[in-house]
């Protein structure tokens, strides 16, 4: 089943300030999350402590996005951020 995609204003601003290559990047990961199927291969997982109602999934070996579910249905996109800033 697809899932749409919202973004927050912070993710929507760090996306705006990457580079070219991560942008592309980001863009085909995002795609790929709006298809369930995928999610598995993504490797979309739920995070802990602070981040508890929040779910990561990789860009590359240095980049990911967290984001929360609206509903089932859709996702809003919170932040694009490099690992060692959430150690989770």
């Amino acid at each position: 089943s697809m899932v749409k995609i919202a973004s927050s204003p912070t993710f929507v601003k760090q996306f705006n300030k990457s580079d070219p290559a991560l942008k592309l990047e980001v863009k085909e990961k995002i795609e790929a999350l709006t298809n369930r199927a995928n999610h598995h291969q993504l490797r979309v997982h739920k995070l802990h402590g602070q981040l508890k109602n929040c779910y990561g999934f990789s860009v590359n070996y240095k980049w990911r996005i967290i984001f929360t579910w609206i509903d089932k249905g859709e996702v809003y996109l919170l932040t694009l951020g490099d690992h060692d800033v959430y150690k989770n």
